[in-house]
């Protein structure tokens, strides 16, 4: 009954999700997002990096799958807003263009904890890390 339960909730919530009320820039480590519903959400940076809703967001492609990797020690440097549906946020590893809707980061916190471990499974079935490449 509760799977069914929020199984429903889940597909209502990504059909119509709540309004946008709050968002705080919290340099250089997170951004949190709170909805009218009354979901606030903590988005770190390295998280907020790799699901950047870019195209060039420094992806490698590792056996067919696209993987973003060395991210953890990410930082946010600012965000700029884009019209009144969404911002862009800049990295300090320079990464900028991407731009993250309402929608996403309401997409993004409701699903943390699942894209985060599926994350980091796919950084392990290709020996990756979250730690950035030492400098030789």
């Amino acid at each position: 009954m509760f799977a069914l339960q929020r199984a429903i909730r889940s597909i209502h919530t990504a059909a119509n999700p709540p309004r946008l009320t709050r968002f705080s820039l919290q340099p250089p480590k997170s951004v949190e997002v709170e909805f009218s519903n009354g979901s606030v959400f903590n988005l770190s940076a390295e998280f907020l990096r790799i699901y950047s809703p870019a195209a060039d967001s420094k992806v490698r492609s590792v056996g067919g799958e696209k993987v973003i990797f060395g991210r953890r020690h990410v930082g946010i440097m600012s965000a700029e807003p884009v019209g009144n549906y969404g911002v862009r946020i800049v990295f300090d590893d320079l990464h900028k263009t991407g731009i993250y809707t309402w929608d996403y980061f309401y997409h993004l916190g409701s699903n943390k904890f699942t894209l985060m471990r599926n994350y980091i499974k796919t950084l392990k079935k290709h020996g990756l890390s979250r730690d950035p490449p030492r400098r030789k």
